[in-house]
């Protein structure tokens, strides 16, 4: 007999497989992009809530996935992933109470991802959305962010302004006065900030690419 955490656990597998988060596999789907979030698994009562035949099929259809090779990642997907990061889309980044002062991961709302080889302690996720970092980044990627990690002229970082605008770019100057970015897609300008200016600034360790 199937279960609820089974069902569940081969869909994470199969948005993990494709380099997608659960809601970038929804997104990829023609779903709702909360379709498969942990939030929509258990409904308000209590009870499970078990994804849709019509949904499990888009997904299937979306990633070019057989039947059969799902039934396999069902049969094998039981166990939770062992290693997982926080994940948060990168539009929602710049509303309060989602990181501390110093760029670190905290408070409600995240979500999770399965990251088989993370070794960076505090390392979270971010879901892009849009098409401001192509053609670097696209809609759907994640990237992994280790807030901590020395950064580099040249080093692609996601900045937090002391406004709250949160921005994926590539470190082109940092001194004492100023920090200059340059954007990953050149249909964007280029954006500067007095060292003041800057909440944090962290660096982007790895894509779903």
């Amino acid at each position: 007999m199937l279960g609820h955490g089974q069902i569940w656990a081969a869909i994470d597998a199969l948005a993990a497989k494709n380099g997608l988060s659960a809601s970038g596999l929804a997104r990829k789907s023609g779903l709702d992009p909360t379709t498969f979030n942990k939030s929509k698994r258990i409904a308000a009562d209590g009870r499970p809530r078990w994804p849709s035949t019509e949904s499990i099929a888009k997904a299937l259809d979306a990633t070019r996935t057989q039947i059969d090779d799902f039934i396999a990642l069902v049969t094998g997907a039981a166990p939770e992933p062992r290693k997982t990061v926080p994940l948060i889309g990168l539009a929602q980044a710049g509303d309060g109470g989602y990181f501390d002062d110093g760029g670190f991961p905290t408070g409600q709302g995240w979500d999770e991802i399965a990251f088989p080889d993370v070794e960076r302690e505090h390392a979270y996720a971010l879901e892009i959305s849009g098409d401001s970092m192509e053609p670097v980044y696209r809609d759907g990627d994640v990237v992994l962010v280790a807030p901590g990690a020395p950064v580099r002229r040249g080093d692609r970082v996601v900045v937090k302004t002391a406004e709250g605008e949160v921005l994926a770019k590539e470190l082109a100057r940092k001194t004492a006065k100023q920090v200059e970015l340059r954007s990953l897609n050149p249909a964007y300008p280029d954006r500067a900030f007095a060292t003041g200016e800057v909440a944090w600034i962290a660096r982007i360790v790895w894509a779903s690419q």
